[in-house]
């Protein structure tokens, strides 16, 4: 085993003057009031690593351009697709209209595990929130399901970026098996 060279990966990634060619994942992202910027450069790389449909952010998630989302997100601000709704509400509906199911990443007294979602939730949109808060209630009523991540430890959350991540990477893992691809 080695790792392959930064050549290598050149020949077999996507080109981003190709991108347009290939389908993407029906997977899309609502960020509603997420903090860090950092955190939100980092969806944005972990959105292009997965070719997930759409990156969402609302509310008063910082959005770019700015210089710490970049540092983060390394160059993945041109290569995922985003928008900016300043209400949830709006990014939600936006998502209905396209035919996407809406999925908090919340605990709540009637989530299923993460790694349970069905074909018929597909395509599927989730919603992460803020990283001290969560999802508020108000928008936790206007999703169809909510998904969590057990926790094994003292502590009941992970950082909002990789817990993100780990949704996004399992439900397209899914996606993969209900379609044999």
């Amino acid at each position: 085993m080695r790792k392959l060279s930064h050549s290598e990966l050149l020949k077999i990634r996507k080109k981003e003057s190709d991108i347009n060619e290939f389908e993407r994942h029906p997977v899309s992202i609502i960020l509603s009031n997420v903090r860090s910027l950092y955190n939100v450069g980092s969806m944005f790389r972990t959105c292009d690593s997965a070719f997930v449909s759409e990156l969402i952010l609302t509310g008063f998630t910082p959005y770019p351009p700015r210089k710490e989302i970049e540092k983060t997100a390394l160059g993945a601000v041109d290569t995922v697709p985003w928008k900016y709704f300043p209400a949830i509400q709006d990014a939600i509906e936006y998502q209905r209209n396209k035919g996407f199911h809406i999925a908090a990443l919340e605990i709540t007294n009637n989530s299923m595990c993460y790694d349970e979602i069905e074909p018929n939730n597909f395509p599927l949109c989730i919603i992460a929130g803020n990283e001290l808060t969560g999802i508020d209630n108000a928008v936790l009523e206007l999703c169809d399901f909510s998904i969590e991540i057990p926790m094994y430890g003292v502590k009941h959350s992970l950082n909002v970026s990789i817990a993100t991540g780990i949704a996004i990477y399992s439900s397209i893992r899914q996606w993969h098996i209900y379609n044999n691809t």
